[in-house]
């Protein structure tokens, strides 16, 4: 039986059994392990029909992911990711929701993913500051 974490409580239940779950688990644990290796490998994680939807902005497509995680990733310095820290996260069929900060740069941040066919076709990323 596969464990889901929740907001810092591990609980078990019939869907963290569930081959969509598994999937999730599966690219949601590349993608946050894809920072440290770059665009190219985060990129690995999106398709040409995937959307990143920001209170700013909606990035469609892997050109203009292309260059949301560029500008994104131009702005942290060493600082940022020696704060980041990821606080909750959980898991849910085709659900991955993430709560992280990197104080003072970023207080708290949320991104929920929807995975389908082994890739993030949705995706929410909300900095509060």
């Amino acid at each position: 039986m596969k464990l889901v974490t929740f907001l810092g409580e591990t609980m078990s239940n019939s869907a963290a059994t569930s081959e969509s779950t598994s999937i999730t688990e599966q690219v949601f644990r590349h993608h946050l392990g894809a920072f440290a290796l770059g665009i190219d490998e985060l990129l690995k994680d999106y398709t040409d029909g995937s959307v990143i939807i920001t209170p700013t902005a909606t990035h469609a497509g892997l050109n203009q992911i292309r260059a949301f995680f560029e500008a994104f990733l131009a702005s942290t310095t060493p600082e940022f990711w020696a704060a980041f820290q990821v606080e909750s996260q959980a898991v849910k069929d085709e659900v991955a929701y993430l709560t992280w900060s990197a104080a003072p740069f970023i207080p708290m941040a949320t991104d929920t993913l929807v995975i389908r066919g082994a890739r993030i076709a949705i995706q929410t990323f909300t900095p509060f500051q």
